[in-house]
């Protein structure tokens, strides 16, 4: 066997090539059937899934459906208040600008009141004042007169005396 010629070296070569593509045959094959199994697993998975999901989308799609019209409504109802309410709330405020105005209106009215009844008082005292205290102070100055004039009676030789006293510059208590 120490004799390989170029064609035993060729067959060798060739059960070599086709050991190796037994081999590439075989491992693809086995790698073919494991993706078939996975695929098969993934099948069973999905259904398995799917029968799942399904109850629970169609309980979903019923409960949309049941629902659907009540939201609605009452998405109708919200705007139908919300409409209500903002015309309430309108009126409100016209009526408090409303009574607001009055108020206005009658502070000033009592304000014009006041202010005239408080001159009238005024106008009233300097009258008073002017009515009473004139004639008082004449009353005053006549009866500072009669005292005068009652005292310079009484003291005999008075003048007499206001005379000696200007000479002598006592006049201050005369």
């Amino acid at each position: 066997m120490h004799n390989l010629d170029n064609q035993t070296i060729q067959l060798a070569l060739v059960a070599l090539v086709a050991l190796a593509m037994l081999i590439q045959a075989i491992v693809l094959v086995a790698a073919l059937i494991a993706l078939r199994k996975l695929a098969k697993s993934i099948r069973q998975e999905m259904d398995d899934l799917r029968s799942a999901i399904k109850p629970v989308i169609e309980s979903t799609r019923t409960l949309l459906a049941r629902v659907a019209p009540k939201i609605e409504e009452a998405t109708a109802d919200l705007a139908a208040i919300s409409r209500t309410l903002r015309n309430q709330v309108a009126d409100v405020q016209v009526a408090t600008d409303e009574i607001i105005a009055r108020a206005r209106r009658q502070a000033s009215r009592i304000d014009s009141m006041v202010s005239n009844v408080l001159d009238t008082v005024d106008q009233a005292g300097s009258f008073m004042a002017n009515t009473v205290t004139k004639p008082m102070r004449q009353l005053s100055a006549l009866l500072a007169s009669a005292k005068a004039v009652v005292e310079s009676l009484r003291s005999t030789g008075g003048a007499a005396r206001a005379q000696a006293n200007r000479a002598s510059g006592d006049d201050l208590f005369v």
